[in-house]
């Protein structure tokens, strides 16, 4: 039986360190080895700042109507940095396929590869994910939406992990069957892997599904919540003439009580009442203030010389179990994988997988901008490709891989290039393209020590997560001291100098879009009165302060 403690000794002093000590204890959830082997990308970042430079080679500009998209070549936690200045809450759908930790040498941790026999396995895996998933929450955006697949190596284990991280979000875990042949262990063979849909709590964040055959069902209610009793705005007439539904009438009052159901009208409607065969009123399944909203799903038939409402439902919600032959790994991953590339890459995901799992979600929209920092071969990015391709969209997608085994420059990179510009596949069938253009950038270094020069380095390394940023990519001006570049609807200005700002000025006074402006500062100024005369222009941000508080909040 625990000891009990008398507190009402304690003074002020004791009783906040007594507080302070249970708030370090973990009451529920998680414990590893966090600190044994600190990951060594992580700690890099105390002594260096993650910055981007482009690989203009690997440049593509197949269609200026179309969204640049981004790769980012480097480890996923040094992208995850950058993208929290460059795109903080700013991402709709993030998408991760992370190492399986499968104790096959299928990742590394500091530069070493994890295997079946290392005690600290688990651990390791729990560490690089803890420390990407913590930076990640911040990208998204308030209706934002992470998916996670998984196996059954760490499912439970990253459950437990996710639910610790995104407080207030709900986490669904879905069963994806991608292997229908199975693949045997000791006592079962195993044929799904999982996918963990993590949204904000108390909201509508994903997508209906369509059926392929319609389900019909009567519209009127049946059960034991039924009755006209238990939801009163439930009972009130649907208009039908001709057999086609033309209307709806008001909510009846509480002493009207129609003898039957069908009761025909002057007009030669009729007013449909749901009334059962034995005179006792029901309600229909929608109250009359949503029931418009399905007027179309609503047809009439005649039963036993009497009209009945039905309901036709071709939209479903989304099942916990998926299970659709498009979704096999083995052909519509590895296999189509190779129709693309000579190449043997492990374990690609389904590409329709993908697109469904994107799909899902309900703030996808056509303009959604879609994260993969697992990207692998890059299915992700060829499904939100296709994605376009089908509905005219506009989604952008950023990945970033390393280039382990040069995944990056071998796999990855190429297969994206194949379907934006076209291909002959192995049969020598040539495959449209799916348009779209690309930037690659790859990670650099800059010193972290806060010194002038340090902070000077950063500014002038930073021209491409600025134009990340703003989605900013053609060059419009090209010095020493003054960049410009532009998109369809914005311009970014990076000024080296503030002493250039009259001449910034003159540069943009005829420019019909609004500019970003970013001006080095070795302090925090604001340069408000600097464009005081232009401020419905123009939006002003010092740097590289704002990149600094950035870096800060992570690698505290």
């Amino acid at each position: 039986m625990p000891r009990k403690i008398d507190y009402t000794k304690y003074s002020n002093e004791e009783l906040i360190a007594e507080i302070t000590e249970l708030k370090k204890r973990k009451k529920y959830g998680l414990v590893w080895d966090e600190e044994r082997e600190p990951e060594k990308v992580v700690t890099q970042c105390k002594n260096e700042l993650p910055v981007l430079k482009e690989v203009k080679s690997k440049a593509i500009q197949n269609d200026p109507d179309k969204p640049t998209h981004i790769l980012i070549e480097g480890d996923n936690y040094h992208a995850l940095s950058v993208l929290n200045y460059t795109h903080q809450n700013a991402i709709d759908v993030i998408y991760i396929d992370p190492p399986y930790n499968t104790g096959a040498k299928d990742w590394k941790y500091n530069n070493h590869f994890v295997d079946s026999e290392d005690s600290y396995r688990h651990s390791k895996w729990l560490s690089m994910m803890n420390n990407r998933l913590k930076i990640t929450k911040s990208l998204l955006s308030s209706n934002g939406v992470l998916i996670c697949t998984i196996d059954k190596y760490e499912q439970a284990r990253l459950h437990l992990l996710l639910t610790e991280i995104f407080i207030g979000y709900e986490i669904v875990c879905v069963t994806i069957i991608h292997n229908p042949a199975g693949t045997q262990g000791k006592n079962f063979s195993y044929t799904n892997e999982y996918a963990f849909f993590v949204f904000p709590k108390n909201g509508l964040f994903i997508n209906k599904t369509r059926r392929e055959n319609a389900l019909v069902s009567a519209f009127r209610d049946w059960g034991t919540i039924s009755l006209r009793s238990q939801a009163k705005t439930c009972f009130y007439p649907i208009i039908v003439k001709d057999m086609e539904i033309i209307g709806f009438g008001n909510v009846c009052e509480n002493n009207f009580h129609p003898k039957t159901s069908n009761i025909k009208q002057k007009d030669g409607s009729i007013h449909i009442y749901p009334i059962d065969q034995d005179g006792v009123e029901k309600k229909w399944v929608f109250s009359r203030t949503s029931v418009e909203k399905i007027q179309k799903e609503l047809f009439c038939k005649k039963s036993r010389g009497d009209i009945s409402v039905f309901r036709k439902k071709y939209e479903a919600s989304y099942k916990t179990v998926w299970d659709d032959k498009s979704f096999y790994a083995n052909i519509y991953g590895s296999k189509l994988l190779n129709h693309i590339l000579d190449n043997d890459f492990p374990f690609p995901k389904s590409l329709f997988a993908v697109m469904e799992s994107i799909s899902a979600v309900i703030h996808n929209k056509k303009d959604a901008v879609i994260l993969d920092y697992f990207a692998g071969s890059g299915t992700t990015g060829h499904a939100v490709l296709e994605l376009n391709k089908k509905d005219g969209g506009n989604r952008q997608f950023i990945m970033a891989t390393n280039n382990e085994n040069n995944i990056a420059t071998g796999v990855c990179f190429p297969r994206i290039k194949k379907v934006i510009t076209g291909y002959k596949n192995k049969k020598g069938k040539e495959i449209d393209c799916l348009g779209g253009n690309l930037k690659y950038f790859k990670t650099s270094f800059v010193p972290a020590k806060s010194t002038d020069r340090n902070k000077e380095k950063l500014t002038k390394q930073s021209v491409e997560m600025l134009c990340l940023k703003e989605n900013t990519f053609d060059s419009v001006l090209e010095s020493d001291k003054i960049k410009i570049f532009k998109n369809n609807d914005r311009y970014t200005g990076i000024l080296f100098d503030e002493k250039e700002i009259p001449n910034f000025k003159e540069q943009i006074k005829n420019y019909d879009l609004p500019v970003s402006v970013y001006v080095f500062s070795l302090g925090d100024d604001d340069f408000a009165e600097e464009f005081s005369d232009i401020t419905d222009k123009v939006k002003v941000c010092s740097i590289p302060s704002a990149i600094l508080q950035v870096y800060k909040r992570i690698f505290r």
